[in-house]
């Protein structure tokens, strides 16, 4: 009725081999995702001139990655409200990433610069963190 299978399976179990690629926990998986919201914000920040702030997330970037981070060069030609709508949702990305891995230090400076970029957004002087 039916011919004996006479090749290997294509198919694995998924646990056949655990060790043949390396893994990540779940907490370098989240450094590595605030990092680079961190970094984006960074980017932003500098293209908006306030050193301050850049310095700040530069050294979260720096603590994260153990490296400090490059620095934007370009200068992407952007408004600046339409640069601030973009910190505000790169911030609010990396509040929940912090706040997912219970960052205090990085979920703290998200929420304040998304309060400095809410600021701007209405019309108030961007305001630096102290």
């Amino acid at each position: 009725m039916y011919e004996p299978i006479r090749t290997k399976s294509v198919h694995r179990m998924a646990d056949d081999d655990r060790n043949g690629y390396p893994h990540r926990s779940r907490e370098e998986e989240l450094d590595i995702q605030l990092a680079g919201h961190l970094s984006a914000l960074l980017a932003v920040t500098d293209e908006l001139g306030d050193t301050e702030a850049g310095e700040l997330i530069a050294r979260q970037v720096a603590r994260l990655r153990g490296a400090p981070p490059a620095r934007h060069a370009g200068l992407s030609g952007a408004s600046p409200a339409a640069l601030h709508r973009k910190a505000h949702a790169l911030a609010g990305r990396a509040l929940v990433v912090a706040a997912s891995r219970a960052d205090t230090a990085a979920a703290i400076l998200a929420a304040e610069r998304m309060d400095a970029h809410t600021a701007a957004l209405a019309g108030e002087p961007l305001v630096g963190t102290p």
